[in-house]
């Protein structure tokens, strides 16, 4: 892309009142974005209204200035650093997946490795799964999203989520530690899509899991550089992260959720849903059982995700692959250790100290004692308001 057609495209994106519906009728009546703004009046309300048409024969008042600073962002990524590039609706290097979407975006700005970046393979649909869930998780539904991005990457899959505190966090640490990259067509571990421009990163907590994910994976914004987090933009780039993936694993979610959206959208374009259950006490696993009562896949286990969209490293059977890369430990095996009683009386709902004195009869000091060691081995969170909850395996 050289600096004149980069400045036409951002001209089109920058045009008041020129959605991304009216943009694309426009682009497949004149090709390229150039031709617009050479075209007359009356040629281009035979494809827009007339308000439309005055506008594209506007220059935007702050294209030079955007223009100047995407070429320098560009052709500003210093040697070692990752690459930068922008791919638009039409450029055989647009991901399928997202093409065969109903409102697919104009331009897409990525970020990642030269070696993800120059090749079709980043856009392989069949291999992505994104994970998503609530802001504010649960310890076991984060240390779900981790555990299921990680048995999937270990799978060879690439996990899209959406860069946001809790569980989409969550599910980039697994990615990440999950492998760098894989022999078969080298996915990346991750693909964040964003809701800012990607000279930002929000929230400012996920700024060193953001480089992470430049170095092993791809960040994704369909937003021009210097775009703020503006609450409409979160909603909107869920439909991205849903047309990235073959199907969508929803942990935790309230019935208010975005992450509800993402599912939502991801059925509508044919693409598997799957949720996991939870405690009906917990406000987080309403949307999952909301999910599962529409017709999401209900699973327990990274395994189950894969039987589901029938993927397995390339070459391994399924049955090989599930029994060698996702050998998690089962929440079904008995525990086991001078704990065990306390941990089975535990369960896995959120229990108070008061309810596990009349459970197992142990004092409430021994008790305080016996938990805090478990907390400290990882089989235990604590919880808000004096709470505790056992700590599972996906």
């Amino acid at each position: 892309m050289d600096r004149d057609e980069l400045a036409a495209w951002l001209r089109l994106a920058l045009t008041p009142g020129v959605g991304n519906g009216a943009a694309r009728r426009l682009l497949a009546a004149f090709g390229l974005p150039q031709n617009l703004f050479t075209a007359s009046q009356a040629a281009l309300q035979a494809c827009a209204t007339p308000a439309q048409a005055r506008a594209l024969g506007t220059v935007p008042p702050t294209l030079d200035a955007l223009v100047e600073t995407t070429w320098q962002w560009l052709n500003g990524a210093a040697s070692g650093q990752p690459a930068r590039q922008i791919v638009t609706l039409g450029d055989p290097a647009y991901p399928p997946g997202l093409l065969a979407t109903e409102d697919p975006p104009l331009m897409l700005y990525l970020m990642g490795p030269p070696r993800f970046l120059s090749q079709s393979a980043l856009w392989t649909t069949e291999r992505c799964v994104a994970i998503v869930g609530s802001r504010n998780p649960t310890a076991q539904g984060a240390d779900h999203a981790r555990q299921f991005a990680r048995a999937l990457r270990s799978a060879h899959l690439c996990i899209v989520s959406g860069l946001a505190l809790g569980v989409d966090a969550a599910a980039h640490e697994g990615a990440l530690d999950g492998g760098a990259s894989n022999e078969a067509g080298d996915l990346p571990a991750t693909i964040a899509v964003v809701g800012t421009g990607l000279d930002r990163v929000y929230p400012r907590k996920n700024l060193d899991l953001a480089h992470r994910i430049a170095q092993n994976g791809v960040l994704v914004s369909e937003y021009p550089l210097g775009t703020p987090p503006l609450a409409g933009n979160f909603p909107k780039r869920n439909r991205i992260i849903a047309g990235l993936s073959q199907g969508t694993l929803v942990v935790e979610a309230a019935l208010a959720s975005g992450s509800l959206i993402t599912a939502r959208l991801a059925a509508e374009q044919g693409r598997e849903v799957f949720a996991i259950p939870g405690s009906i006490h917990a406000p987080q696993s309403r949307g999952c059982h909301a999910l599962i009562r529409q017709g999401a896949k209900l699973v327990e286990s990274a395994q189950d995700v894969l039987e589901e969209l029938r993927l397995a490293p390339p070459g391994v059977p399924l049955a090989a692959s599930t029994a060698e890369a996702l050998s998690l430990e089962s929440d079904e095996e008995e525990s086991t250790g001078e704990h065990a009683a306390l941990l089975q009386a535990l369960g896995f709902d959120p229990t108070g100290l008061d309810a596990l004195v009349a459970r197992t009869g142990m004092g409430a000091a021994s008790l305080q004692v016996a938990l805090l060691e478990l907390e400290l081995e990882g089989q235990v969170a604590r919880l808000p308001g004096g709470l505790f909850q056992r700590m599972g395996r996906a």
